[in-house]
This record gives C-alpha cells, sequence and structure tokens, in this order.
C-alpha cells in the first residue's frame, strides 16, 4: 500500500486509536470527578433541607404549645372577667334598689311636709352592700391595665 509496510500502517492505526482513547479517558475522568464533586454537595443539601426541616417542626410545636398556653390563660381571664361582670350587675342592681327606696322616702317625706308623724320606712342598711362594692374596686384597680384595644 503505498509502499509502506502493512506493520506501519496498522502500528500507526492503533497509536491513533490508542491516542484517542487515553484522551476520551481523561474527558470521562474530569466528568467523573464534577459528578462526585455534585454528589457531595447534593448530599450536604439534602442534610441541610433535613435539618431546616426539623427544626420548623420544633417551631411549629413550640407555637402550637404557646398557643394553647395563650388559650388557657384567655379562658380564665375571660371567666374571671365574666363572675366581675356578674358581681358588677348585682352592685348596680342593689345600688339601683337602695336608689329606688332612697327617693320614695324623699318622696314620702316632701308628702308629708316633713312632718315626723309619717312612719319612716325601714332602710336596709347599706355597708354590706358597699363594702362589697368598695372591695370589687379596689379589685379592680389592682388588676394591671391591659394594653391595646379589645377584640
Amino acid at each position: 500500500m503505498f509502499g509502506m509496510p502493512l506493520g506501519i500502517v496498522v502500528e500507526t492505526a492503533v497509536a491513533i486509536l490508542l491516542a484517542t482513547t487515553i484522551g476520551y479517558c481523561i474527558v470521562l475522568n474530569q466528568r467523573l470527578k464534577r459528578l462526585h464533586s455534585d454528589r457531595d454537595q447534593l448530599r450536604k443539601m439534602v442534610a441541610d433541607l433535613v435539618q431546616a426541616t426539623s427544626l420548623a417542626n420544633a417551631a411549629v410545636t413550640e407555637l402550637k404549645t404557646a398557643a394553647i398556653e395563650a388559650d388557657t390563660v384567655l379562658q380564665g381571664r375571660l371567666q374571671e372577667a365574666e363572675k366581675f361582670g356578674v358581681e358588677l350587675a348585682n352592685h348596680v342592681n342593689a345600688g339601683q334598689q337602695i336608689m329606688d327606696k332612697i327617693a320614695k322616702i324623699t318622696t314620702m317625706a316632701r308628702s308629708t311636709g316633713g312632718s315626723s308623724a309619717a312612719p319612716e320606712p325601714k332602710v336596709p342598711d347599706a355597708k354590706p352592700v358597699e363594702g362589697k362594692l368598695h372591695s370589687a374596686l379596689q379589685q379592680l384597680a389592682m388588676r394591671p391595665r391591659i394594653s391595646g384595644n379589645a377584640a
């Protein structure tokens, strides 16, 4: 073939194929290194994601616990406020009754012209009611003020 011995042609073809194979192996080696590097980064990313998820779960659990505690405290305060409301309504009713009796006494005193001949109606002792009212007002004054608008 063109004056070259067949052995040299085969040897040259094998050398070219060998050089091509070595070049391809170098390219594959670089790709494998990048793949291993990416795999390590992916493994780190997954570990970070798992850690972030566990932190988020812990935060949600703490928020649920805080919400339950706040609800319990709020329910207690609402019940206490309801009791104070009922007690205050009772005091207002008692005060209204006393005011009605005072108005009757005043009306009777005016109609008789101030004479002492008319029997005076018996006025119940207002001191226990005043004492309860005074005690309730003191308790309300001692309670800490709640800031913000009521819902």
